[in-house]
Parts: structure tokens; sequence; C-alpha cells
């Protein structure tokens, strides 16, 4: 009688092309924070230059529409850099980017005023980028 001893089962196959589980995820949150930072960007160049795309008399937690206008754009630009890092493997820029993903995700839920559903789309985005890098990335995909 043969059992999952014979066959393999379980082990960790030692080939070297064999894929690494995570790296996917890892690729697919550098995509979406790269994404993430560009919306940010363009958000916040919106907001600073008084375009028509948001509510109008809206009340923030503090600040205006300029002041949220300015933190936008200043988190696209790190979420952009951390994804262009994250791209290269940096574990640094894993941590750069699920700090960046926290703050843009605290960001966008106070900046609700001015764009409901889009705050909550950005909102939902950064809470896949923060569980893909969380529980993917790190040292164990360079084994």
């Amino acid at each position: 009688m043969r059992t999952t001893q014979d066959y393999d089962v379980g082990r960790v196959r030692d080939y070297p092309d064999a894929p690494v589980t995570g790296v996917g995820w890892v690729i697919f949150a550098a995509i979406l924070l790269g994404l993430s930072g560009a919306w940010n960007f363009f958000d916040g160049i919106a907001a600073i230059s008084g375009a028509h795309v948001y509510t109008a008399n809206a009340h923030y937690v503090f600040g205006g529409l300029n002041t949220w206008g300015w933190i936008i754009l200043c988190l696209g630009v790190l979420q952009a850099f951390a994804a262009l890092a994250l791209l290269s493997g940096s574990e640094l820029a894993r941590w750069i980017g699920i700090v960046s993903a926290g703050l843009n995700a605290i960001g966008q839920l106070m900046f609700a005023p001015a764009y409901p559903l889009w705050s909550i789309a950005m909102f939902a985005v950064d809470i896949l980028i923060i569980y893909s890098l969380a529980v993917y990335g790190g040292s164990r995909l360079r084994t």
C-alpha cells in the first residue's frame, strides 16, 4: 500500500524555477500602489487648482480643499516612489508602501466630503495594498 510519503506530498519543491508563493500578490500591490499614486497625484492637482470636480461647500475635518489637495498630492508622490522601489525588491519599499497606503486610507476617509464614492474606492484599494504587502511581502520571497 502506498502512502503520501511515497509521492512527496506536502514537500516543498526545490526546483530553481519553481514559483514562489506570493510573488503575484506583491507585483499586484506594486501596480496598485503605482496607480493609486498616479490617481492621487492628479486628484491633488485638481483640488489645488480649484477644479469643479469636487463637491461644493464641503466641510472637512481640518483645512480646506486646497490643504487636502496638497496632502493627497504628497501621498501620491510617496506612493509612486514606493511602487517603483517595490518592483526592485526592496524591503524598505515594502514598509514605505504599507505606511503610505495606511496614511492614504486615512487621508481618503478625511477627503470623503470632496468626492465620497471615489474616496471609498481608494480606501478599498489601499486595504488591498496593505494586505498583500503585509502578508505576502518580506524576506521569505527572496529565499
